[in-house]
């Protein structure tokens, strides 16, 4: 842990500064997400030329991940998460102006690399800031983290509908949220780093994490599937109309905001396995629905369900994977996220690579089954694991 400097901030308006920074990391890549469709259209990528160009953000993400944390290790999460903020800005700005694939690879490998240094420096923010709290609030975070995608996608919707051009719309909210950052990054916490002996870059999970590792991975690839792939799968296999396919990943984002915020209710009331169980069923079925079912509301339905299930999966294994006894928690979510990430990293370009082939709807037939994995894999966790933790921010 770190030592923390006395702040003359109330812990609320470090509440405040840490929640602004999760905002501004949920909206900046919903940002982008929610005009996937026209970028696509702009640039006359087909799906497998989309599913290449996708791939080099998590890639981007994963790369940077042992730079991220020797950073943190060394200079306060401030410091990183104030340039992780302005270069994920930068980019998102760049990403607008890009005119040719090759241009959107690299704009998007940055891009991943921005949103992890941003990333792991809000999240460390938020375990600081939760240290000044009897009560969660963790949950919370994960939840405006959410509200910001929500948020985004929904400014998305109206940029679309305004038929104003990805360049202008990313130059706009690049710049608000560069305000933002140099406003709020005063009410964060500093914390100063203690020295740690020298650890290797990754380290994998043991054998107690395994089953939590396999769950992370299937509910981060269900997840960035439906942020990379939901408007296109409504707009090829559902509905042609563009406002309406972007309104559907606004669907699925809402279904998520929701059910992140009353997660942690809905664990103390029937148990963190029983609600993990279901968030896998959701997925499935949802998936599925839209797979077999291709009508405009039925189809908005099971992306609802599927939002549910990704909703609190990942907080929700990351707060178990602490209780680790063999690793320190900062190891075992390292470890966990590892593991998750190769899902988000692999999973959607493999979904672009099958619709090629074969259509869309093979795609996430194939990916629902992931929670069917997760169903599985729930079911072989320890009872004694099944308890009402405080929910950590993926």
């Amino acid at each position: 842990m770190s030592e923390q400097e006395i702040h003359t901030r109330t812990p609320r308006q470090l509440r405040i500064g840490a929640a602004i920074f999760f905002f501004i990391s949920g909206f900046g890549y919903s940002t982008w997400a929610s005009r996937i469709p026209t970028i696509k259209q702009e640039l006359h990528l087909n799906d497998a030329q989309l599913g290449t160009v996708l791939f080099a953000l998590p890639i981007g993400l994963m790369l940077t991940m042992p730079l991220t944390g020797r950073l943190l290790s060394t200079y306060s999460s401030r410091v990183i998460m104030l340039i992780g903020s302005l270069f994920l800005s930068l980019v998102l700005l760049l990403i607008g102006f890009s005119n040719s694939m090759l241009q959107l690879i690299i704009m998007l490998f940055c891009f991943g690399s921005a949103r992890n240094l941003l990333t792991l420096s809000i999240n460390t923010q938020g375990v600081a800031v939760q240290a000044l709290y009897h009560k969660s609030i963790m949950a919370s975070f994960h939840g405006i983290w959410s509200l910001a995608g929500f948020t985004g996608a929904a400014v998305g919707l109206l940029m679309v509908y305004l038929n104003i051009t990805p360049a202008y719309h990313f130059a706009f909210v690049s710049i608000a949220l560069t305000v933002f950052t140099l406003y709020f990054i005063k009410d964060t916490v500093y914390q100063v780093p203690i020295k740690q002996e020298r650890k290797p870059v990754f380290s994998l999970p043991d054998k107690y994490l395994i089953k939590f590792s396999f769950i992370c991975f299937a509910s981060m690839a269900c997840e960035n599937t439906m942020y990379d792939w939901s408007a296109l799968y409504f707009q090829k296999e559902v509905n042609p109309d563009k406002t309406i396919a972007t309104a559907a990943f606004v669907i699925y984002l809402v279904a998520m905001t929701t059910g992140r915020f009353a997660g942690d209710k809905l664990v103390t009331r029937v148990g963190i396995k029983t609600v993990l169980k279901f968030s896998g069923i959701f997925i499935f079925c949802g998936l599925m629905t839209a797979v077999f079912l291709p009508y405009t509301v039925i189809a908005a339905l099971g992306f609802i369900l599927v939002g549910f299930g990704v909703s609190c999966i990942v907080p929700m294994i990351f707060s178990l994977a602490g209780k680790s006894k063999n690793m320190s928690s900062s190891s075992a979510l390292a470890s966990i996220s590892t593991v998750g990430y190769l899902g988000f990293v692999l999973v959607p370009p493999f979904v672009g690579y099958i619709a090629q082939n074969a259509n869309l709807r093979w795609s996430f037939g194939i990916i629902a089954l992931l929670g069917g994995l997760i169903v599985f894999l729930v079911s072989k966790l320890k009872t004694d694991q099944e308890q009402s933790p405080s929910p950590v921010n993926n």
